[in-house]
């Protein structure tokens, strides 16, 4: 089984029969994604997969701004996950936010980062540890949502100051209908603007005692991701989820860290290790995870960790295990199957 640090995304439970609800056929969303049609039974999928989903949604409902308005109206709050369901039984709008940006660092690739200055509360939509930007009905559907919180939980029409978006978003008057205020496109970030007020407005969902069910429960799945101890172990743990986008280099990862070049070098250094092992550890041990997934071809698994050519990955893989990716799959394969077998006597 893929581990959670890797590059896996968790489709919400919900996902597929929200769009059918609208009329869309999961199996049309996987033909026109080009991925098999098995990835509608899926828990998880890649970061690539997941955006292909999305585009393919985008694709098939004709209209970016309609799509986006659909689904958020559509979807049905019991389907969101504990991490987002948690939200919507929070005190008020400000705690409901402030949650969601905190829990959505267990559901990549986007995360939130909240400003409250004057009259305004800023939310701006960041990719987490990807340079690879979303399409554009995920953006906007990710901010369509944060409003969505607030009027499902308020039981109030809600509207916002101001939305930003960086791409087109199709139907900029059906978007400013709906947000009800001004949409404007081509922005340097992907913003929504809330009114700062509203974030004091009480929940009517608010329920203390399934929160304190919930909260603890996610806050030890938050702090087993989060207890990574050492640079080592921070440093890989970035690279694997950036493997997908290209190879990371060491700005990169040192800004995600909140350090200099030189001092993540220093640091790695002080570790007995450095940036060009990791890399090569990080991409290793990705390697062997995804191989052992049969549902993952070699070509998938070699542009998965940062190969666009698969006769280099062929090379690099040679110089790791002394073997080909198809011999090393097909013995471990085949020795887990025996393994298995063994124990059902």
């Amino acid at each position: 089984m893929i581990s959670n640090t890797s590059d896996r995304i968790k489709l919400p439970q919900g996902f597929w029969t929200g769009l059918r609800q609208l009329g869309i056929a999961a199996q049309d969303v996987a033909r026109k994604a080009g991925l098999p049609l098995t990835i509608i039974t899926e828990l998880v999928v890649t970061t690539t997969q997941y955006f292909a989903i999305w585009q393919a949604y985008s694709d098939l409902i004709g209209d970016t701004a309609k799509g986006i308005i659909e689904l958020a109206t559509v979807y049905e709050t019991a389907k969101y996950p504990p991490s987002v369901l948690a939200t919507y039984h929070a005190r008020d709008y400000r705690d409901a936010l402030s949650r969601m940006t905190r829990y959505k660092q267990l559901c990549p690739p986007e995360s939130l980062r909240i400003t409250e200055e004057g009259e305004h509360c800023v939310i701006e939509l960041e990719w987490l540890y990807t340079e690879q930007s979303g399409p554009p009905l995920l953006i906007g559907i990710t901010l369509a949502n944060l409003l969505e919180l607030g009027r499902r939980g308020t039981g109030q029409s809600l509207t916002a100051q101001l939305v930003e978006f960086t791409q087109a978003m199709g139907d900029v008057q059906a978007l400013e209908a709906y947000f009800g205020c001004p949409v404007r496109i081509g922005a340097k970030s992907n913003r929504l603007t809330l009114h700062r007020k509203d974030l004091d407005l009480p929940f009517l969902s608010y329920n203390e005692e399934l929160l304190e069910i919930l909260t603890p429960v996610l806050n030890e799945s938050l702090g087993e991701q989060q207890s990574i101890r050492s640079v080592t172990e921070k440093v890989k743990w970035i690279m694997k989820r950036c493997l997908t986008g290209g190879q990371p280099d060491i700005h990169s990862v040192a800004k995600v860290l909140n350090m200099s070049d030189r001092t993540l070098q220093r640091r790695l250094t002080d570790e007995n290790t450095s940036f060009k092992l990791l890399l090569t550890q990080a991409k290793h041990e990705q390697a062997l995870e995804y191989l052992a997934d049969p549902s993952l071809d070699i070509k998938e698994v070699a542009f998965l960790i940062g190969y666009e050519d698969q006769n280099s990955f062929y090379r690099a893989f040679r110089i790791w295990e002394d073997d080909t990716p198809s011999n090393w799959r097909a013995e471990h394969l085949g020795a887990n199957s025996m393994s298995e077998n063994a124990n059902t006597y």
